[in-house]
């Protein structure tokens, strides 16, 4: 496996991103971003009032994502981003900072996502925008370096499945 890994943790709001993202991040003993505290305060206002992003909304925050893996890659430091990266779109802009970044999309059904948002305590996004997500979703297509990570699975489990992927990557 490549020293310094590039990988975006994607998927629908409440899908787990930030928990098997640091879980991740801790295993292969590099740096995680919190994609979420990089979105600029108009974005959160929205999204607290349950207003679903648009394209437009998101560019700056998925410019300021793209600069972060761009730099880590550029000091030869892997890193660990937990970001939705709901469209194609929006994947091939972060793939912009780093070529060779691996996206683990996160899934579940919509009702195993909706009971752990319901149980989710001080994040800005409601439970709400859940349908908006899912009809944002475009899944990563075979072209594009990947891998499937299945929600139900503990996150031991799912840590140990994403690595064991990663390393048929390499």
């Amino acid at each position: 496996m490549n020293k310094a890994p590039m990988i975006v943790v994607m998927g629908v709001c409440g899908c787990g991103k930030s928990e098997i993202g640091r879980r991740l991040a801790a295993a292969l003993d590099t740096g995680f971003v919190e994609g979420d505290d990089f979105h600029p305060p108009h974005n959160v206002a929205r999204m607290e009032a349950g207003t679903p992003l648009t394209d437009a909304d998101r560019q700056l925050w998925l410019e300021t994502l793209r600069d972060q893996l761009a730099a880590a890659a550029a000091d030869g430091r892997g890193l660990v981003l937990s970001c939705s990266a709901l469209k194609r779109r929006y994947r091939d802009l972060l793939r912009e900072g780093a070529a060779a970044t691996v996206f683990v999309h996160l899934h579940g059904s919509r009702a195993l996502i909706g009971q752990r948002m319901q149980a989710r305590q001080g994040h800005f996004m409601p439970l709400g925008l859940i349908d908006s997500q899912f009809a944002d979703l475009q899944p990563p297509a075979a072209d594009e370096r990947a891998i499937a990570g299945d929600i139900t699975l503990p996150p031991d489990e799912l840590v140990r499945h994403i690595l064991q992927q990663l390393a048929a990557l390499s």
